[in-house]
């Protein structure tokens, strides 16, 4: 398979290592080399049979636009544009491109979001207050976190309400990401953490994901889907 990596952050390279590891055929593009997405052109993007975008919330809505438009398929791990889903959603699906985005490709952190779920439906009612606390590295440019995000939507789920969530976003060095979930009581504390010693978990994910996606057509979350992969 064929796939173009956009970002050599230190997450985009590691996506390009563990692709050609799985033995793909690999891409890169910087930022730099693809500025307002004008190396996407369709010939180019046409080339590839999977985009796997870990760019900036600035860069990937054009890269999705760009892409989705000759009917291609991109994986974005990129968060910070999910207010233009709905548009991105609806190009997928007129051009019968692919388009799987996901706030955490970790395997770890979607067996995470499945148990504070369940935190909520089983504790929401008996008196527990919630609270999320985020670490990440300095130069991580969405506060509070796409995964403090969707933690808070999945205690709303169980909880089948608006819990109103408190989330702290700590940023720190080069810290690769840690999520923290607490319920308290009166009478007790439970807590839930997810703590990532590289971005390695997130790099297998993405790819697994785009090897899933190159035979398929439409919008996924990748919360709906990874147990598939």
């Amino acid at each position: 398979m064929r796939i173009l990596v956009l970002g050599q952050g230190k997450t985009g390279k590691l996506v390009a290592e563990v692709a050609a590891e799985r033995g793909h055929g690999v891409h890169v593009l910087d930022e730099r080399e693809n500025p307002n997405a004008a190396a996407l052109t369709p010939p180019f993007v046409t080339g590839f049979d999977v985009t796997i975008d870990f760019t900036t919330p600035e860069a990937v809505v054009q890269n999705m636009r760009a892409c989705l438009a000759t009917g291609g398929k991109i994986v974005v791990g990129t968060t910070g544009w999910y207010h233009k889903l709905p548009d991105m959603r609806a190009l997928a699906e007129r051009k019968q491109g692919a388009l799987l985005y996901g706030t955490n490709y970790s395997v770890g952190v979607q067996v995470m979001f499945k148990l504070a779920q369940q935190m909520a439906t089983s504790l929401a009612g008996a008196g527990y207050r919630f609270s999320i606390t985020e670490t990440h590295h300095t130069s991580k440019l969405d506060k509070p976190s796409g995964t403090a995000l969707s933690l808070a939507e999945m205690l709303d789920r169980g909880a089948d309400s608006k819990l109103g969530v408190a989330i702290d976003s700590v940023r720190e060095g080069d810290a690769k990401g840690t999520h923290v979930l607490e319920a308290v009581s009166q009478a007790d504390r439970l807590v839930l953490t997810h703590e990532a010693f590289s971005r390695r978990g997130f790099a297998e994910g993405a790819v697994r994901a785009a090897e899933w996606l190159s035979h398929r057509s439409g919008c996924y979350d990748f919360r709906d889907v990874w147990e598939q992969l």
